[in-house]
């Protein structure tokens, strides 16, 4: 399985995550809640994911860095500061927080069950292989932020 690190591009698991959820509202149902607010939550964690995710585009984009996670060894910098001081990925963590938001509004049980799925996957596929490639070529700085900031939140 190994074969699959570092190949889908994060955007596009999102929207296949999304897809799914939706697919999976609409096959049960039957297990669906409605609150009043749901919208507007659902939107409040959308524009919260999409923020968190911007911020961490621009604190790569002003580092001089790539942003595109398929590709570590082009990695210029050791980015550590802006939203970097709160989460080590805040891009995935944006992207988690968009796909929390499209449950809310979906207001389906199983969907949700989608995102612990998305977070196992990003971890795996995506974050390890990363860090390891950044270890190697960042070596103990990098060492020292994984010990001061945690992965996700």
């Amino acid at each position: 399985m190994s074969n699959l690190e570092l190949k889908v591009p994060p955007v596009v698991l999102v929207l296949i995550a999304g897809a799914l959820m939706w697919t999976l509202a609409l096959a049960f149902p039957g297990a669906s809640f409605l609150f009043p607010a749901a919208k507007v939550a659902g939107i409040a964690f959308g524009g919260l994911g999409v923020a968190v995710a911007l911020l961490g585009v621009w604190a790569f984009r002003s580092a001089g860095t790539t942003v595109d996670p398929r590709v570590p060894d082009q990695s210029a910098t050791l980015v550590v500061r802006g939203v970097y001081r709160i989460s080590r990925n805040p891009m995935y963590l944006g992207f988690l927080l968009v796909l929390m938001g499209w449950g809310v509004i979906l207001g389906n049980v199983p969907a949700f069950a989608l995102l612990p799925a998305f977070v196992f996957y990003m971890n795996r596929f995506q974050i390890i292989p990363e860090e390891r490639y950044m270890n190697e070529k960042f070596g103990e700085a990098f060492r020292q932020y994984t010990r001061k900031v945690r992965r996700w939140v």
